[in-house]
């Protein structure tokens, strides 16, 4: 994605606020030197250097922490020449007993820091297996996808979506696996997974939202006993046969699409309720097909409840439907981007659930390009 001038402005903001935070132990040494030298005896500011080397621990690796502990002990014995009396021994002592133990932290810091990138290696490989890139473009479709996580650290959690070229047509899948923490990871791996296997084999969409529920009642079964009560899918299924104008949706308690057609806003309730995934037992096996138009240049965003349960500091919900009538021009990867921004603002910098999102647009038949 190409970064916007202010984006880039703000990437380099942040970058000078970095560098001023690594060189913040250089300057307190330097302020308490300059202080231990030009005041009084009485005041003693010298006593402060041991606070120098302790402050880089949280920053810099251990041989810099060491050697800055080190400058400090030279300070301490250079104050010692114009102010006598000033306890030099004990507050050597306490730099260099500090300096031992800030050395100590930051190994500590930097083990952890390894740790922790590998986790998120493992992490991102994940992230690809479960969500990975979608074509641009898959006959006559355009496709862009959007996923963030609510917490910036996270990189993957329990929404999915997949699209898969097929010989029924175009399908899509998005869906939101109830429940947190690696069990809803690997709810969300095993119902996307079944999807890959099954979407070019089962001909209608009922035989492959039955497969799907089987695949996440097997899974819900294999998982500990305290979790199974959490465990239920909401998915949304969409087919688009190549040219014929219309499309397939079957949607078991996900979130209604929205259309865009003819510049107007067209939000697709569902017509008959169907069972969310691993709730047959409870409700019944029940599915419904819709089949609704859709031609040249309509769009389609499909989505999961973190888009519209976004709130503002007065707790209003994000308006989507508004908010698509606004940008309906925009294509699927604009689309996306703009409301991945929009969501960011409305809600005040950060996002209390994760999001993602399916923008399609079904393009003429003989429109050519990426």
């Amino acid at each position: 994605m190409i970064r916007s001038g202010q984006h880039r402005r703000r990437h380099r903001h942040h970058g000078g606020q970095r560098q001023a935070v690594l060189l913040s132990p250089v300057l307190v040494t330097v302020l308490i030197a300059g202080l231990a030298f030009s005041t009084p005896r009485e005041i003693a500011f010298s006593r402060l250097l041991p606070a120098a080397p302790a402050l880089a621990a949280a920053m810099w690796p251990v041989l810099p922490t060491v050697l800055l502990g080190a400058f400090c002990l030279l300070v301490m014995v250079g104050v010692s020449f114009f102010h006598s009396d000033l306890g030099t021994p004990y507050t050597a002592a306490a730099i260099a007993a500090v300096t031992l133990a800030a050395a100590y932290a930051s190994h500590l810091r930097l083990q952890r820091e390894e740790m922790l990138f590998q986790v998120r290696l493992v992490a991102d490989a994940a992230q690809k297996v479960l969500l990975r890139p979608l074509p641009r473009r898959i006959q006559d479709v355009d496709i862009a996808s959007l996923y963030r996580a609510a917490q910036e650290q996270a990189r993957i959690g329990g929404d999915f979506y997949e699209a898969a070229d097929t010989p029924y047509g175009v399908r899509l899948l998005i869906g939101d696996v109830r429940g947190k923490g690696l069990s809803a990871v690997g709810a969300a791996a095993a119902v996307t997974n079944c999807f890959r296997e099954n979407a070019y084999d089962q001909p209608d969409l009922q035989g492959l939202i039955r497969r799907l529920q089987i695949t996440m009642t097997r899974y819900s079964v294999a998982i500990p006993a305290d979790d199974q009560p959490e465990h239920f899918a909401t998915a949304l299924i969409a087919e688009i046969p190549h040219g014929s104008g219309h499309v397939k949706i079957l949607n078991c308690g996900h979130p209604p699409p929205v259309f865009v057609r003819s510049g107007q806003i067209h939000v697709l309730e569902p017509s008959h309720a169907s069972t969310p995934l691993n709730l047959a037992a409870l409700l019944g096996d029940h599915y419904h097909v819709d089949t609704v138009a859709f031609a040249p240049d309509d769009q389609m965003l499909l989505y999961t409840d973190g888009v519209t349960e976004t709130r503002d500091r007065t707790g209003e919900f994000f308006p989507l439907p508004g908010w698509m009538q606004r940008h309906s021009a925009a294509p699927p990867r604009e689309l996306l981007d703009q409301l991945h921004r929009d969501l960011l603002r409305y809600g005040g910098g950060r996002l209390d659930d994760d999001i993602a999102a399916l923008a399609v647009r079904c393009r003429h038949a003989s429109t050519q390009g990426p």
